[in-house]
Order: structure tokens, then C-alpha cells, then sequence
């Protein structure tokens, strides 16, 4: 198994801010737990986010939540943690290659 991926299946949880909560909300109309329900469900495709570690070490998966809407989600691993900070729907180009996946 992929280091990444197994990051990910070792974490016990999630650990929201709550101006992301609000920001996802507002901005994408995603809420908290969908943008849980992308870590459960398959496939989830997952890569490091070079371009955005300056402090500490980002990722971003592609994922559907249980009712089949996909996502970007972007977030990182904090104290065995995920915490998420923005959720999106994917783009265009983005359900392309999830959608090579399925």
C-alpha cells in the first residue's frame, strides 16, 4: 500500500476549524460531512499538494460522498487527524481522470 494511503487509513478521526466549516459551507455548499463521507468510499484517489507545503505537508484527494456527489478536498494530517480545509466539487478535468477509476 501507498505511504500516503496508509497515512490516511492510520488517522482516528477528523479535526475541523471552524472558519472552514463556514468557508466550505458558504462558498461550495459542501458541508463537514460529505466532505468526510469522500475517506470511505471508492475510489479515492489521493496526491501531495508540493505546490502548497510551505509549513506542513498538504494533500488532495478526489472522492464521491455517499449520495455520488464528487469532490477535490483538499487537507492535512494533523496529530493522527485529517483536517480538511476546502471542498469543492471537482472540475471538469478533475471528474476525467476520477472517472478513469470507476
Amino acid at each position: 500500500m501507498d505511504k500516503m494511503y496508509k497515512m490516511v487509513q492510520d488517522c482516528i478521526g477528523f479535526d475541523w476549524n471552524e472558519y472552514n466549516i463556514y468557508k466550505n459551507l458558504e462558498k461550495h455548499k459542501v458541508s463537514p460531512v460529505e466532505s468526510e463521507q469522500i475517506f470511505f468510499n471508492k475510489p479515492f484517489l489521493l496526491a501531495s499538494d508540493v505546490k502548497h507545503s510551505q509549513e506542513e505537508n498538504r494533500y488532495f484527494s478526489l472522492g464521491r460522498t455517499d449520495s455520488g456527489r464528487k469532490l477535490f478536498v483538499v487537507f492535512i494530517i494533523r496529530k493522527n487527524k485529517i483536517r480538511i480545509i476546502s471542498s469543492r466539487d471537482m472540475s471538469k478535468k478533475e471528474k476525467k481522470e476520477y472517472e478513469k477509476h470507476l
